[in-house]
C-alpha cells in the first residue's frame, strides 16, 4: 500500500466496542448484510488540499484556441454512450506508452451514483496526508481540463493540450491496427493514466466510466476498490437488477485488493461478496465494519461522526448537503484507511485533526451546489431516480424552502419519468427545459412527462435554458422577497453545468 501517516492514538476506539449504533443510525437503508457474508474476509479492527473550483476557458487567446482544436479532435470520436464492451483498445494504447498506469498506486471507485464525490472526498483525505494526488472522473461539469485533476486541482490547459499532443501519434498507432478507433474516453483515459505517470503522482484516484469490467479504466489493478451504492442506470448496458449490474461493476475487484462495500441492495451486494471470495479480496462493508454514527444540519452543510476501520472520528465538518454525502463520506474515509493499512496492518486511526482539516475542504461542483442567493438557486446533477430521490430529501433537510421551483433538463435516454416522480413531492411547480447537447430529451417530449406526473397547471415549458431559468426565478420570487422560495436545477450534469455558466460561476 502506502507508507503509514500519522496517527492519533488518544482517539482509537475499544477494540470491543459494539458496533450496534452505527446500524441502528443506518435508517432508511438496508444495513444488515451479514446474511449474504459469503465466506469473504472482512475488516474489523481492534483505525487534502482545498479543491479547485470549476476552471473557465483560458484567458490567452491562444491557448484557448488549442484547446478547442484539441476539443474537436476528441469529439471526432465516439462519444460516451457509444460503446463497444471490450478493453482491448485502451490495453494496446497503454502498451504502445510503457504501461503509465502501473507505475503508481491506485484506488479504483465504480457504482451508480456519488462516485465523483466520494473521489474528491478521498482526493482531499490523500492530499491532507501530503501525499500527491492525480484524480480522474467524469463526466465534466464545465470544462474539459476538469476530469484530469492534480494535487486536488483540474490539470491546466496548457497542461492538457500537451498531453494529448504527447500521446496522439501512439493514439494514431493504435487506430491503425484495430477494428475501431479508441473512443473519446479511451483516449482521456489514457490522457489522464500518462499525465499522472509524468507528474508523477503518489496515487491515482479514478472513477469508471460505465459499469467496471469493460470500462476503460480497468487496466488499472486498484489496490483498494470502492463500490458506491449501486441503483438502476444504463440498464440497457449494464443489466436489468442491481445485482446483474453489479457483476459489471465487481470487474474492478482485482486479486488480493481491500475493497469498501457501500450499503447496497442484497442482490448486488451478493454478487459483490463472491467476487470479493474468488478474488481472495478482503471485504469492508458500510453499516458493518464502517460508517456514519451521528450527523446534523450546520451552517453550510454537516457536523458528522464516522466510525473508521480504525476507530471513530468525531466532529467532523463536511461542507456538503444530504444523508447521502454523509455515506459518502464514511466510504472515502474507509478506502484511505484501506490504503493506509489501517485494519489490515495497523489497528491505530488516521490523525483526526488531518482528517477533520481533509473533509471541511471539500467541494463538489454541480451537487447541491448554492449558486445564487434572493432567491436561492441550487445546482444537483441527479439524472436517474435514486440520484434524484437523494436530493430531494436533503433539499428538504438543508434548505427548508416555503416553495421550490424545479427546472428540468435530462437526456432522452434515462429514466425521465421516475425522475420527475422523485421530484414531485418537492417541486411546487417545474419548468421543463432542454440543453444543448445531442442526447437531450426534446422538451416537449419532456413536459407530456411531466403533465402526467405533476399535472398540467404545475408544468411550464421553456426550451431555452436561460429562459427556463428565468421563469423559475420568476417564480420563487412571486411570494416575497423574504417568503423562502427557491429553484433547484437538475436532470443532467450537462444542464447543470450550462446554468452554471449562465448564473456566473466559472
Amino acid at each position: 500500500m502506502s507508507e503509514l501517516p500519522p496517527y492519533d492514538s488518544s482517539e482509537q476506539s475499544d477494540p470491543g466496542e459494539s458496533f450496534d449504533e452505527i446500524i441502528a443510525a443506518e435508517t432508511g437503508r438496508d444495513p444488515d448484510l451479514a446474511v449474504i457474508e459469503a465466506g469473504s474476509r472482512t475488516l474489523r479492527t481492534q483505525g487534502g488540499p482545498p479543491q479547485a473550483d470549476v476552471p473557465a476557458r483560458p484567458e490567452d487567446p491562444e491557448v484557448d484556441r488549442a484547446l478547442r482544436e484539441v476539443e474537436a479532435e476528441l469529439a471526432t470520436r465516439w462519444g460516451e454512450t457509444k460503446l463497444e464492451p471490450s478493453v482491448s483498445r485502451i490495453a494496446a494504447l497503454m502498451d504502445v506508452l510503457g504501461e503509465p498506469q502501473r507505475s503508481y498506486p491506485s484506488i479504483h471507485i465504480t457504482g451508480t451514483n456519488g462516485k465523483t464525490s466520494t473521489a474528491r472526498m478521498i482526493e482531499a483525505l490523500l492530499g491532507a496526508f501530503e501525499l500527491r494526488t492525480g484524480r480522474y472522473t467524469s463526466p465534466h461539469v464545465q470544462s474539459i481540463t476538469e476530469r484530469i485533476s492534480l494535487d486536488g486541482a483540474a490539470i491546466s490547459a496548457e497542461r492538457f493540450i500537451e498531453t494529448y499532443r504527447d500521446i496522439k501519434p501512439y493514439v494514431e498507432m493504435v487506430d491503425a491496427q484495430q477494428e475501431y478507433r479508441l473512443s473519446f474516453f479511451e483516449v482521456l483515459t489514457g490522457m489522464a493514466y500518462a499525465a499522472f505517470a509524468d507528474a508523477p503522482v503518489d496515487v491515482a484516484v479514478v472513477e469508471v466510466g460505465m459499469g467496471g469490467s469493460w470500462d476503460a479504466t480497468n487496466v488499472i489493478d486498484g489496490d483498494v476498490a470502492v463500490v458506491t451504492p449501486i441503483a438502476l442506470d444504463h440498464t440497457d448496458r449494464l443489466g436489468g437488477t442491481p445485482g446483474e449490474i453489479a457483476g459489471e461493476k465487481a470487474g474492478i475487484v482485482k486479486q488480493d485488493a481491500t475493497v469498501i462495500l457501500a450499503q447496497q441492495p442484497v442482490d448486488a451486494a451478493q454478487v459483490l461478496l463472491k467476487k470479493a471470495v474468488d478474488v481472495n479480496a478482503t471485504v469492508a462493508r458500510e453499516g458493518l465494519e464502517f460508517g456514519v454514527v451521528a450527523r446534523q444540519v450546520a451552517v453550510g452543510g454537516q457536523l458528522v461522526t464516522l466510525r473508521g476501520l480504525g476507530g471513530e472520528y468525531t466532529e467532523v465538518y463536511l461542507p456538503l448537503h444530504g444523508a447521502h454525502q454523509a455515506h459518502n463520506a464514511a466510504v472515502a474515509l474507509a478506502a484511505v484507511e484501506a490504503f493506509f493499512g489501517v485494519g489490515a496492518q495497523r489497528a491505530e486511526p488516521l490523525d483526526a485533526d488531518t482528517v477533520r482539516k481533509a473533509f471541511a475542504s471539500v467541494a463538489s461542483p454541480g451537487r447541491l451546489e448554492v449558486v445564487r442567493r434572493s432567491p436561492t438557486v441550487v445546482l444537483d446533477a441527479a439524472h436517474n431516480p435514486a440520484g434524484a430521490q437523494v436530493t430531494a430529501e436533503a433539499v428538504g433537510e438543508a434548505f427548508q424552502f416555503s416553495r421550490l421551483i424545479g427546472v428540468v433538463g435530462a437526456s432522452a435516454d434515462k429514466n425521465v419519468r421516475g425522475l420527475l416522480e422523485a421530484f414531485e413531492p418537492v417541486f411546487a411547480e417545474v419548468v421543463v427545459t432542454q440543453n444543448s447537447s445531442h442526447r437531450a430529451m426534446d422538451a416537449d417530449e419532456l413536459a407530456a412527462i411531466a403533465v402526467e406526473v405533476f399535472g398540467e397547471d404545475r408544468v411550464q415549458v421553456e426550451p431555452r435554458l436561460p429562459d427556463a431559468l428565468e421563469a423559475a426565478i420568476t417564480l420563487a420570487e412571486e411570494e416575497g422577497e423574504f417568503a423562502g422560495g427557491g429553484v433547484l436545477v437538475t436532470g443532467s450534469v450537462i444542464t447543470v453545468g450550462e446554468a452554471r455558466l449562465l448564473l456566473g460561476k466559472g
